[in-house]
């Protein structure tokens, strides 16, 4: 029995025995600081063995300030660092450079994954889905009358050419900018990381350059139409019969309708701000414009924004950037929701708008259907030149 015993004892004495001889951690690379290994081990909950070495006491002897290896940590330092009051004094680059720890970048960032690309997916699947049910419950807008086979000049090829400029650097802007936003969620889990890396590489010089593009032609059709979109009393006849989806007569209107000068104001000053923010962003920290913009605010009485809060009285440069980016991304969601809606009615929603911007010629039916006004004008400069007259005239 007393046997037996002592080799039950001698069995339970191994494991500890040889636990106890297994050789000490090698932290010869990091001169006895923690290693990847410890850290790992110490999560999973195991005894990790004590610092060792030359780094260790150096870590231990530190006072007064902070080392990468340890040492006395201020909090109320970190606290000053966390929220721009640190006293940060730096040999170059300047106020940028002085901003060590930014607070507010992970409320951008949570936005920037959550709302952002959350609404602004729904916004712009929730106006194809009431496109495609426009379509089936109202069909196809056709035209009242036989067409004529007689052409009016909708617009010139000037005209055509800054629409079009204007349509496609939008268009390239649009999808290069839901590539960036939306590529980690749905490209690189799918095809690819590195597709993924190479996509957003190719949409960031693709945004880049041709966003100069956009803001010329949006200056040019600007100039160009500003005149013809002025609001005036046909507008409200226009809205009044929903465009001639109410009743069953189409509203007179000029060379643009109350429908078409909603489209070009939301063009014209979304755009803008689309573009004013793009440029703070091409330039960064050159030209910030949301402090002196919350401070115009307060001048007026305006403390606060719904759904926001209170307004910020001082904000941080990258934090200039991340109003910048976030509003960028806000309105240019709503002017392609907009611009998906006018792209259906000049395409398949209305019969004959297409030729406007194809060849800018419409049959004369089309113009007294849709512009009746315009067509009549049109007629009477012709009655009121000579047949016979000569440019020189």
């Amino acid at each position: 029995m007393r046997a037996l015993l002592c080799i039950l004892a001698l069995c339970l004495a191994l494991p500890v025995a040889a636990q106890d001889a297994s050789p000490p951690p090698d932290r010869s690379a990091t001169g006895g600081a923690q290693t990847l290994e410890d850290i790992m081990a110490r999560q999973r909950g195991e005894q990790v063995a004590p610092k060792s070495g030359d780094a260790a006491g150096a870590a231990r002897d530190l006072s007064g300030q902070l080392g990468t290896l340890g040492g006395a940590s201020d909090p109320e330092l970190w606290r000053q660092l966390r929220y721009g009051s640190a006293d940060v004094t730096v040999s170059s680059g300047g106020e940028v450079a002085s901003v060590l720890m930014q607070d507010g970048g992970m409320a951008w960032l949570e936005f920037r994954k959550g709302p952002l690309a959350t609404y602004g997916g729904y916004l712009l699947l929730g106006t194809i889905v009431l496109l495609l049910v426009f379509f089936v419950l109202r069909g196809r807008i056709k035209l009242d009358y036989e067409k004529t086979g007689r052409t009016v000049t909708r617009f010139k090829k000037f005209e055509r050419a800054a629409h079009w400029l204007l349509a496609g650097s939008f268009i390239l802007l649009g999808i290069t900018g839901l590539l960036t936003l939306f590529g980690r969620m749905f490209v690189a889990p799918y095809i690819s990381k590195e597709f993924n890396a190479t996509l957003l590489m190719g949409s960031k010089l693709i945004h880049n350059n041709v966003a100069w593009a956009f803001i010329v032609a949006l200056i040019v059709v600007f100039c160009l139409w500003v005149w013809h979109n002025i609001p005036n009393r046909t507008d409200i006849t226009w809205f009044a019969q929903a465009g001639g989806i109410i009743g069953s007569k189409h509203p007179p209107a000029k060379k643009f309708n109350g429908g078409q000068k909603i489209i070009f104001w939301s063009v014209i000053l979304l755009g803008a701000s689309i573009s004013l923010t793009g440029v703070s962003l091409l330039f960064p920290f050159e030209f910030p414009m949301f402090l002196k913009t919350f401070d115009m605010l307060r001048s007026v009485g305006i403390t606060e924004l719904p759904f926001y809060g209170p307004l910020p009285t001082a904000l941080a440069p990258h934090e200039e950037m991340q109003y910048a980016q976030a509003w960028h991304a806000i309105v240019a969601f709503v002017l392609m929701a907009i611009i998906i809606a006018h792209i259906y009615i000049g395409s398949v929603g209305m019969e004959g708008a297409y030729d406007a911007m194809g060849s800018g010629e419409v049959d004369e039916a089309w113009a007294r259907q849709h512009h009746s006004l315009w067509l009549e004008e049109l007629e009477e400069k012709a009655k009121a030149t000579p047949k016979d007259a000569t440019p020189a005239e």
